[in-house]
């Protein structure tokens, strides 16, 4: 029997007891969303104030445009962020990385919480406010990579599906989260008093929140894989190099089935929804509060075919539990909007719903995917940079593609159709991989990761 199939072992045949690894799925579900809690809240600050208070030297028509367009341009940041993980990830270790991560990503963020407006201090508001949502694209480009490698590195082969879901489900709860405190302080602080200081509250609780994650992380061993490869002395010494010259390709791929997800998910991580449901001069006119415990409620849904995206694609495969994924996903974008246009909080909570099933069918299994793309001395590094590159194709400007579209058309249909365009492109992205759920992930197992990920050819 193999050190991976025995009870208590880790896939390199470290000891593991049932505490151990729960204590991994603890801290990477807890630090990712404390981390993207904190990234969120940007965006539900941005649909709500953020285009009045800071960018409304640009002008009425163009202040929210501006406006989200600094959600995407943290993303531009990502690659910078997943480059310098990636790099001391593969060379140091994955635990080291992620405390630095959390740390960068609060301090940023409780930051934003202090910051003046433009009423106060003119361009110079706008111009700090994005130089710390940089600072927060940086860090995110480090955390998902890490966390995700701490959990399925250290998961029963069998189960990496399930296990690599706990870092994946930080995202809804960080969005069930940061609309949640966003909706109690639109009730606390209603009006006025919203606008004057009722937003920077969620921002300063990242205080607390960062407090908890670092603890919780302290808490966690180095990832068993990485271990190893410290000890045989494997680490490249320098993993982006490697990782483009030999498998530049399977980036590329990589970040197109998560550029599908990532575009159709940031209709609300982005704020779009929000901001189109409560605008006073759009057509819809709905209460903020209403609408943000809507989001929070989606994201409940979300979590839940998230962690069933993972936990069934050790069952029948990655590339099955995605191809089923894109399907789901490609119907909830269809009836999106003409759920949402009806203009009731129940009918756009409906829309919602139905669009987090595809959603958590093609983001439960990204982690455990990912992980098995990629060997084991160059693996911070490629799944860092194909989720960094992914968010860029997909979600970094899809809020303001999507206000764009509306303004320009007149109507929520080109959006759809932008939605599908990218569904199709992630569908296809996925029918070029191989499935390669439960391939040996530690460096002795790279001899046996000979056959490429990509379908039609011999060798990565």
């Amino acid at each position: 029997m193999s050190a991976e199939s025995s009870p208590g072992f880790t896939p390199t045949g470290t000891i593991a007891s049932a505490a151990d690894r729960r204590r991994v799925v603890f801290a990477t579900v807890i630090g990712t969303t404390v981390e993207w809690y904190d990234f969120f809240i940007y965006s539900s600050a941005t649909a709500l104030v953020f285009g009045h208070l800071f960018f409304s030297p640009f002008g009425k028509g163009s202040e929210q445009i501006v406006a989200f367009l600094t959600i995407g341009i943290s993303f531009l940041f990502r690659p910078f962020g997943a480059f310098l993980a990636g790099h001391f990830g593969d060379k140091i270790g994955r635990r080291a990385v992620l405390m630095i991560t959390l740390i960068l990503m609060g301090a940023s963020t409780a930051l934003i919480g202090l910051l003046p407006t433009a009423q106060a201090i003119g361009m110079a508001a706008p111009i700090l406010l994005i130089l710390l949502r940089v600072l927060q694209g940086i860090s995110a480009g480090g955390e998902w990579g890490g966390a995700v490698l701490l959990a399925v590195e250290h998961a029963p082969r069998k189960k990496r599906g399930l296990f690599g879901a706990a870092p994946q489900i930080g995202v809804p709860l960080g969005l069930l989260l940061a609309n949640g405190v966003m909706a109690v302080m639109t009730a606390i602080a209603p009006g006025e008093a919203f606008l004057a200081w009722g937003w920077r509250v969620p921002f300063l609780l990242s205080v607390v929140l960062i407090l908890v994650g670092y603890y919780v992380r302290r808490r966690v061993e180095e990832s068993p894989v990485f271990t190893e490869i410290a000890e045989r002395r494997e680490q490249t010494r320098v993993p982006i190099v490697q990782l483009f010259r030999k498998h530049a390709l399977l980036v590329l791929i990589a970040a197109l089935v998560f550029a599908g997800n990532n575009a159709v998910g940031y209709m609300t991580t982005g704020g779009y929804i929000q901001n189109y449901a409560t605008d006073p001069e759009g057509p819809l006119k709905l209460e903020k509060g209403p609408v943000l415990w809507a989001v929070a409620g989606s994201a409940v849904t979300w979590l839940l075919f998230a962690a069933f995206g993972g936990w069934i694609s050790d069952r029948i495969g990655r590339r099955a539990t995605y191809i089923a994924g894109w399907i789901m996903q490609l119907i909830g974008v269809f009836t999106l909007f003409p759920l949402v246009n009806q203009g009731s909080i129940g009918a756009l909570f409906a829309g919602l719903v139905i669009l987090t099933v595809g959603l958590g069918l093609t983001y439960g299994p990204q982690a455990a995917l990912y992980t098995e793309l990629f060997p084991a001395s160059i693996r911070f590094s490629g799944v860092s940079i194909s989720y960094a590159i992914g968010a860029i194709l997909g979600g970094a400007f899809a809020p303001t593609i999507a206000q764009w579209l509306v303004q320009a058309t007149g109507s929520t249909m080109a959006v759809t159709w932008y939605l599908a365009g990218m569904t199709v492109i992630g569908l296809l992205a996925t029918l070029l991989l191989r499935d390669r759920s439960g391939i040996p992930l530690g460096p002795e197992a790279e001899a046996e990761q000979a056959v490429s990920p990509i379908r039609g050819l011999s060798r990565a």
